[in-house]
């Protein structure tokens, strides 16, 4: 089965001390759970969060929930596409005062 999966997330909530350098770059291990059989009320598949060690799973640490996962593409269920999802939003919203994010060479702002 085959799966197009749309992603966002809200960086400046990213944990700073989860991130770690590796031979080619710094990294965050992020976790995500998709139910492709429902949606949320916002009409998302699933959510994306900051991965957690063995430790803190069994001391139940929970991360804070970074941003939403919608399937836009599913081989399997064909009835269940949403094309329109995997496109950018046209005119969204950007928070006041916030610069606009047309670069994707800008680092990430933290």
């Amino acid at each position: 089965m085959k799966l197009g999966l749309s992603l966002k997330i809200d960086v400046t909530k990213i944990d700073k001390n989860r991130l770690f350098k590796g031979e080619k770059g710094t990294y965050l291990d992020l976790t995500t759970f998709i139910d492709t059989d429902e949606l949320d009320q916002y009409g998302n598949n699933g959510f994306i969060s900051q991965s957690v060690s063995k430790e803190e799973r069994e001391a139940k640490v929970q991360t804070p929930i970074l941003g939403n996962i919608k399937v836009f593409y599913n081989d399997a269920n064909p009835q269940q596409q949403h094309p329109n999802t995997a496109q950018p939003s046209q005119g969204a919203p950007q928070p006041q005062g916030a610069p606009p994010y047309d670069d994707f060479d800008d680092p990430i702002p933290f």
